[in-house]
Protein backbone atom coordinates (compact mmCIF):
# COMPACT_ATOMS: atom_id res chain seq x y z
CA UNK A 1 0.00 0.00 0.00
CA UNK A 2 1.05 3.44 -0.88
CA UNK A 3 0.20 7.25 -0.18
CA UNK A 4 -0.33 8.86 -3.64
CA UNK A 5 -0.21 12.24 -2.68
CA UNK A 6 -0.61 14.75 -5.63
CA UNK A 7 -0.70 18.61 -6.38
CA UNK A 8 -2.29 20.19 -9.11
CA UNK A 9 1.56 21.01 -10.05
CA UNK A 10 4.44 18.31 -9.87
CA UNK A 11 5.96 18.25 -6.07
CA UNK A 12 8.74 16.22 -5.37
CA UNK A 13 9.16 12.40 -5.20
CA UNK A 14 9.97 12.63 -1.59
CA UNK A 15 6.95 14.50 -0.57
CA UNK A 16 5.23 13.12 2.50
CA UNK A 17 2.59 15.80 3.13
CA UNK A 18 -0.60 16.40 1.09
CA UNK A 19 -0.24 19.82 2.27
CA UNK A 20 2.99 20.56 0.53
CA UNK A 21 1.37 22.36 -2.41
CA UNK A 22 -1.79 24.18 -3.47
CA UNK A 23 -3.22 26.20 -5.75
CA UNK A 24 -5.92 28.10 -4.86
CA UNK A 25 -7.21 30.94 -3.31
CA UNK A 26 -4.73 31.24 0.46
CA UNK A 27 -7.45 33.13 2.16
CA UNK A 28 -9.62 30.51 1.68
CA UNK A 29 -7.11 27.50 2.43
CA UNK A 30 -5.91 29.56 5.66
CA UNK A 31 -9.89 29.75 6.73
CA UNK A 32 -10.55 25.98 6.21
CA UNK A 33 -6.92 25.38 7.77
CA UNK A 34 -8.26 26.91 10.93
CA UNK A 35 -11.49 25.45 10.99
CA UNK A 36 -10.30 22.12 11.36
CA UNK A 37 -7.10 23.09 13.97
CA UNK A 38 -9.77 24.17 16.43
CA UNK A 39 -11.11 20.72 16.50
CA UNK A 40 -9.41 17.46 17.06
CA UNK A 41 -12.16 15.58 14.37
CA UNK A 42 -14.62 17.99 12.74
CA UNK A 43 -16.82 15.83 11.12
CA UNK A 44 -18.24 12.21 12.01
CA UNK A 45 -16.08 9.72 10.63
CA UNK A 46 -18.57 7.88 8.65
CA UNK A 47 -19.06 7.74 5.03
CA UNK A 48 -21.97 10.47 3.88
CA UNK A 49 -25.45 8.25 3.87
CA UNK A 50 -26.45 10.04 0.08
CA UNK A 51 -23.29 8.88 -1.24
CA UNK A 52 -23.49 5.14 -0.22
CA UNK A 53 -27.16 4.98 -0.76
CA UNK A 54 -26.57 6.10 -4.51
CA UNK A 55 -23.27 4.49 -5.30
CA UNK A 56 -24.95 1.36 -4.54
CA UNK A 57 -25.37 -0.08 -7.75
CA UNK A 58 -22.64 1.38 -9.45
CA UNK A 59 -19.73 -0.39 -10.90
CA UNK A 60 -16.30 0.88 -9.32
CA UNK A 61 -14.44 2.94 -11.11
CA UNK A 62 -12.02 6.26 -11.39
CA UNK A 63 -13.97 8.25 -8.90
CA UNK A 64 -13.50 12.42 -7.46
CA UNK A 65 -14.24 12.98 -4.11
CA UNK A 66 -14.76 16.77 -4.05
CA UNK A 67 -14.08 18.48 -0.83
CA UNK A 68 -13.25 15.21 0.97
CA UNK A 69 -12.19 16.78 4.47
CA UNK A 70 -10.97 14.13 6.44
CA UNK A 71 -11.44 11.82 4.17
CA UNK A 72 -14.48 9.40 5.27
CA UNK A 73 -16.06 8.92 1.80
CA UNK A 74 -12.91 8.58 0.12
CA UNK A 75 -11.90 5.73 2.58
CA UNK A 76 -15.07 4.16 2.03
CA UNK A 77 -15.26 4.67 -1.61
CA UNK A 78 -11.45 3.22 -1.92
CA UNK A 79 -12.34 0.32 0.32
CA UNK A 80 -15.36 -0.43 -2.20
CA UNK A 81 -13.12 -1.18 -5.18
CA UNK A 82 -12.92 2.55 -6.38
CA UNK A 83 -9.95 4.27 -7.86
CA UNK A 84 -10.07 7.51 -5.79
CA UNK A 85 -8.90 11.22 -6.16
CA UNK A 86 -9.94 13.24 -3.26
CA UNK A 87 -9.75 16.96 -2.83
CA UNK A 88 -9.50 19.60 -0.68
CA UNK A 89 -8.73 23.18 0.21
CA UNK A 90 -7.41 22.45 3.63
CA UNK A 91 -4.06 20.69 4.06
CA UNK A 92 -5.08 19.74 7.67
CA UNK A 93 -7.68 18.07 6.79
CA UNK A 94 -5.82 15.68 4.39
CA UNK A 95 -3.13 15.34 6.67
CA UNK A 96 -5.92 13.49 8.88
CA UNK A 97 -7.47 11.97 5.83
CA UNK A 98 -3.82 10.29 4.46
CA UNK A 99 -3.71 9.28 8.05
CA UNK A 100 -7.42 7.12 8.03
CA UNK A 101 -6.42 6.36 4.39
CA UNK A 102 -2.81 4.41 5.57
CA UNK A 103 -4.33 2.78 9.02
CA UNK A 104 -7.18 1.38 6.66
CA UNK A 105 -4.36 0.08 4.68
CA UNK A 106 -6.14 1.65 0.79
CA UNK A 107 -4.81 4.50 -1.63
CA UNK A 108 -5.77 7.70 -2.29
CA UNK A 109 -4.69 10.08 -4.77
CA UNK A 110 -4.46 13.23 -2.56
CA UNK A 111 -5.19 17.04 -4.33
CA UNK A 112 -4.59 19.59 -2.07
CA UNK A 113 -6.50 22.90 -4.31
CA UNK A 114 -9.72 24.34 -5.07
CA UNK A 115 -11.78 22.57 -7.62
CA UNK A 116 -11.50 25.75 -10.40
CA UNK A 117 -7.70 25.07 -9.71
CA UNK A 118 -7.15 21.83 -9.24
CA UNK A 119 -6.47 20.59 -13.29
CA UNK A 120 -8.13 17.60 -12.98
CA UNK A 121 -7.57 15.66 -16.27
CA UNK A 122 -11.02 16.53 -18.43
CA UNK A 123 -13.79 13.89 -19.09
CA UNK A 124 -11.86 11.26 -16.57
CA UNK A 125 -14.00 10.28 -13.36
CA UNK A 126 -16.70 8.02 -14.06
CA UNK A 127 -18.37 9.52 -10.90
CA UNK A 128 -18.00 12.95 -9.35
CA UNK A 129 -19.15 13.18 -5.78
CA UNK A 130 -19.35 16.54 -4.08
CA UNK A 131 -21.20 16.03 -0.65
CA UNK A 132 -22.02 19.37 0.82
CA UNK A 133 -19.29 20.78 -0.99
CA UNK A 134 -18.31 24.98 -0.36
CA UNK A 135 -17.78 25.77 -3.93
CA UNK A 136 -17.46 29.56 -3.94
CA UNK A 137 -19.88 30.97 -6.75
CA UNK A 138 -18.30 33.11 -9.96
CA UNK A 139 -20.47 34.86 -12.53
CA UNK A 140 -18.70 32.77 -15.07
CA UNK A 141 -20.07 29.72 -13.19
CA UNK A 142 -16.61 27.88 -12.93
CA UNK A 143 -16.97 25.78 -10.48
CA UNK A 144 -20.37 23.79 -11.66
CA UNK A 145 -18.79 24.04 -15.07
CA UNK A 146 -15.67 22.03 -13.38
CA UNK A 147 -17.59 19.51 -11.92
CA UNK A 148 -19.33 18.68 -14.83
CA UNK A 149 -16.12 18.91 -17.03
CA UNK A 150 -14.75 16.19 -14.73
CA UNK A 151 -17.60 13.90 -15.29
CA UNK A 152 -16.68 10.56 -18.15
CA UNK A 153 -18.79 9.72 -20.93
CA UNK A 154 -21.07 7.60 -19.31
CA UNK A 155 -20.17 8.98 -15.78
CA UNK A 156 -22.35 10.20 -12.75
CA UNK A 157 -22.37 13.65 -11.02
CA UNK A 158 -23.72 13.24 -7.74
CA UNK A 159 -24.00 16.62 -5.60
CA UNK A 160 -26.02 16.67 -2.30
CA UNK A 161 -26.51 19.57 -0.09
CA UNK A 162 -28.47 20.52 2.95
CA UNK A 163 -31.84 21.39 1.95
CA UNK A 164 -32.77 24.98 2.70
CA UNK A 165 -29.66 26.33 2.87
CA UNK A 166 -30.16 28.20 -0.23
CA UNK A 167 -33.24 30.50 0.78
CA UNK A 168 -31.77 31.49 3.46
CA UNK A 169 -30.27 34.84 4.67
CA UNK A 170 -27.02 35.89 5.39
CA UNK A 171 -26.20 36.03 8.64
CA UNK A 172 -23.83 37.34 11.08
CA UNK A 173 -21.42 34.88 11.19
CA UNK A 174 -20.49 36.06 7.34
CA UNK A 175 -22.68 33.15 5.99
CA UNK A 176 -24.42 34.27 2.64
CA UNK A 177 -26.03 31.52 0.83
CA UNK A 178 -25.62 34.04 -2.37
CA UNK A 179 -21.77 33.12 -1.95
CA UNK A 180 -22.07 29.81 -2.70
CA UNK A 181 -23.15 27.34 -5.23
CA UNK A 182 -25.94 24.67 -4.94
CA UNK A 183 -27.54 22.04 -7.06
CA UNK A 184 -30.33 24.08 -8.33
CA UNK A 185 -27.32 26.19 -10.23
CA UNK A 186 -25.68 22.94 -11.47
CA UNK A 187 -29.11 21.50 -12.57
CA UNK A 188 -29.91 24.81 -14.44
CA UNK A 189 -26.68 23.39 -16.52
CA UNK A 190 -27.56 20.37 -17.49
CA UNK A 191 -28.42 19.93 -21.47
CA UNK A 192 -29.19 16.87 -23.94
CA UNK A 193 -25.78 15.58 -22.86
CA UNK A 194 -27.13 14.71 -19.32
CA UNK A 195 -29.67 12.38 -18.25
CA UNK A 196 -31.34 13.50 -14.82
CA UNK A 197 -31.44 10.18 -12.55
CA UNK A 198 -32.30 12.27 -9.26
CA UNK A 199 -33.27 15.41 -8.21
CA UNK A 200 -35.08 15.85 -5.52
CA UNK A 201 -35.09 16.41 -1.50
CA UNK A 202 -35.34 13.99 1.04
CA UNK A 203 -34.79 13.39 4.52
CA UNK A 204 -31.23 13.11 5.60
CA UNK A 205 -28.95 9.86 6.71
CA UNK A 206 -27.07 11.40 8.87
CA UNK A 207 -23.58 9.77 10.57
CA UNK A 208 -23.90 10.43 14.50
CA UNK A 209 -21.71 13.13 15.57
CA UNK A 210 -19.38 15.74 13.59
CA UNK A 211 -20.53 19.09 12.29
CA UNK A 212 -23.49 19.72 10.70
CA UNK A 213 -25.35 16.79 12.42
CA UNK A 214 -28.43 19.14 12.85
CA UNK A 215 -29.35 19.30 9.32
CA UNK A 216 -32.32 16.87 8.97
CA UNK A 217 -33.25 17.16 4.63
CA UNK A 218 -30.60 16.79 1.56
CA UNK A 219 -31.12 17.44 -1.87
CA UNK A 220 -29.63 15.06 -4.08
CA UNK A 221 -28.96 15.68 -7.87
CA UNK A 222 -27.59 12.37 -9.48
CA UNK A 223 -27.12 12.93 -12.76
CA UNK A 224 -25.60 10.53 -15.72
CA UNK A 225 -23.00 12.37 -18.79
CA UNK A 226 -24.33 10.71 -21.95
CA UNK A 227 -21.59 11.67 -24.17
Amino acid sequence: MTDDITAPTPVPATSSSPADAYAGDPAVRAEWDTRYADRQQLWSGEPNGALVAEVAGLAPGRVLDVGCGEGADAVWLARAGWEVTALDVSGVALERAAGHARDAGVTVRWTHAALTEAALPPASFDLVSAQYPALQRTPDAAAERALLDAVAPGGVLLLVHHAGMESRSADDSGFDPADYVWPSMVAALLDEDWEVQVDEERPRVAPDGGAGAHHTDDVVLRARRLR
